[in-house]
């Protein structure tokens, strides 16, 4: 197991009674109970909850010892995993309701096995999902999303770790639904003939203008100004906050599955969560939206400036593209059986849209007008060891000797294994720097729409055949007699001969005949020179 490298099992052909969802392979389970070695703790069971087969990603319930744990295989890159571990880490530590960490019999808070960052964290108990099919649920959703935000703020990844922000991309995120809606239309064309393209060419125009008045209102926006304020400022978004990730345990909601953090402007998650609820509603409803808000607000106060691009992103056409996107990886059979349903809810979800986003506008002024003055952030101290893939060491920045004028910044130390572990060496983060915003330069998407084929001939049949024609030879016969040899071969004869053409001549082959042709005809001369 030791060369075992975790990747993706989606492709895997399984029994028809078995759910990806609920399999993964034999040894990635070996492996996990190879990690849970390295933690002092029995294990008496082990169950499945879920896994990513199209990722490489999977949880267990554990019953050990110690209580009911879980523990997960984290898929994305180890450096960027450790960017997530560091920010669960981070909230945990601050007493926080996000799962805290297990730490090994080493004292660190992971585990690195094939070629993923493995983690253990304690179970919850009781978590449940909040109410979907009320207000009052949504809101307890809200309020816990706006307590996640603001308990986020301040944080800053352990050295070594890939920074993951999203907070300065929002234009080019713009730029690129606007090029994938207008490829929704050049796919229709492609393919006129199909049940859904008449439906999608109908609605698309609207859907791009939509899209374009917006951006352009959100190039007037404050948006510039608010990032300008730095990253630990507005702390983490979720990225995949809902009514599985937020549930109600031990003191209030619970935010789970912190793998996909990222910096952010954080309400970007409520406006995800508000336009979902709204799609799985089929209509637009202000009364939940400003219940919603108005729930987040009190967890994490909002200003003016907040709730004009949170305003414009509910504005944007989203959810459209969110249905429609599929279209780009399997347009023929999306066209022909899945989107004209699709374009139908959207389009009832939409004729109320715009007339509850004309009277949530009005509700801006209810707003302080916000401080986007420069502020200085005071970096995050990690006080356990945070063990960098690659067996790298990372401990309380406080030990680490410093001058007067400048801080020093000691390199890791490296382990070849657990048990030679050095004394660790401290390192601390620089912090934060002086963020230089981007101006953004308008991107180019290309669209490539596969050719059809005109032929059932299959392409690798052709290749083949191509190949047999080049290799072919031309070939000499000589009469009376069966003996055959290669074009060029030096043998005197006085016996009468004749060409056999190949069936299909190259280029190449059209000249070779016709030198061979002339090298005949003087032989045939100087044998007649000769008998004469």
């Amino acid at each position: 197991m030791e060369n075992y490298q975790i990747v993706p099992w989606a492709e895997q052909v399984l029994s028809p009674d078995v759910v990806h969802e609920q399999y993964v392979p034999p040894e990635l389970e070996m492996l996990a109970r190879q990690v849970m070695e390295q933690y002092d703790m029995q294990v008496n069971e082990m169950v499945l909850i879920t896994s990513k087969p199209d990722k490489g990603g999977a949880i267990w319930k554990i019953d050990t010892d110690k209580g009911n744990r879980s523990i997960k295989v984290l898929h994305r890159r180890p450096q960027r995993s450790l960017f997530s571990i560091g920010a669960q880490e981070y909230m945990s530590g601050l007493g926080y309701r996000v799962p805290s960490f297990i730490p090994t019999r080493d004292g660190s808070i992971y585990v690195e096995a094939g070629g993923k960052l493995w983690i253990v964290t304690e179970w919850i108990e009781p978590l449940l999902p909040v109410s979907k099919i009320d207000l009052e649920g949504a809101a307890e959703l809200c309020f816990g999303l706006g307590e996640f935000h603001k308990n986020s703020k301040g944080y800053v990844p352990p050295y070594g770790s890939e920074r993951s922000s999203r907070i300065y991309g929002w234009t080019k995120y713009y730029e690129k639904i606007i090029a994938k809606i207008r490829w929704f239309r050049d796919i229709a064309q492609a393919y006129p003939e199909t049940a859904a393209s008449g439906s999608l060419l109908a609605v698309v125009d609207d859907f791009e203008r939509q899209a374009i008045e917006v951006f352009e209102k959100f190039k007037l926006s404050p948006y510039t100004k608010m990032i300008a304020k730095g990253e630990p400022h507005w702390g983490l978004a979720h990225q995949d906050y809902g009514w599985s990730n937020g549930q109600m345990g031990p003191g209030g909601i619970w935010v789970i599955d912190l793998d996909g953090v990222s910096y952010d402007l954080p309400f970007r998650d409520l406006r995800k969560l508000i336009t979902s609820t709204m799609d799985d509603m089929g209509v637009w409803d202000v009364t939940w939206i400003r219940g919603m808000i108005d729930a987040y607000h009190q967890a994490n106060p909002i200003d003016q400036e907040t709730f004009e691009i949170l305003w414009l992103d509910m504005a944007f056409p989203n959810e459209f593209y969110k249905h429609v996107k599929e279209i780009v990886f399997e347009p023929l059979l999306f066209l022909q059986t899945e989107l004209e349903p699709i374009l139908q809810r959207v389009m009832a979800t939409e004729s109320s849209k715009w007339q509850v986003l004309a009277e949530l506008e009005m509700d801006k002024s209810k707003y302080p007008a916000g401080d986007y003055t420069a502020e200085e952030i005071t970096p995050f101290v990690f006080e356990r060891p945070v063990l960098i893939p690659g067996n790298m060491i990372l401990t309380d920045p406080a030990a680490v000797e410093t001058s007067s004028e400048t801080p020093v910044y000691t390199p890791p130390i490296l382990a070849d294994n657990a048990s030679e572990i050095p004394t660790p060496v401290i390192v601390s983060d620089p912090g934060p720097t002086l963020v230089q915003v981007p101006t953004w330069a308008p991107m180019k998407f290309t669209l490539r729409i596969p050719k059809r084929r005109t032929s059932l001939k299959p392409k690798r049949i052709k290749k083949l055949s191509k190949f047999k024609k080049k290799k072919q030879k031309k070939l000499i016969k000589i009469k009376p007699g069966t003996r055959k040899y290669k074009r060029g071969t030096k043998k005197s004869f006085a016996r009468k001969y004749v060409l056999l053409k190949p069936r299909k001549k190259t280029t190449k082959q059209k000249k070779g005949f016709k030198k061979t042709t002339k090298a005949l005809k003087k032989k045939k001369s100087y044998l007649r020179r000769k008998t004469a």
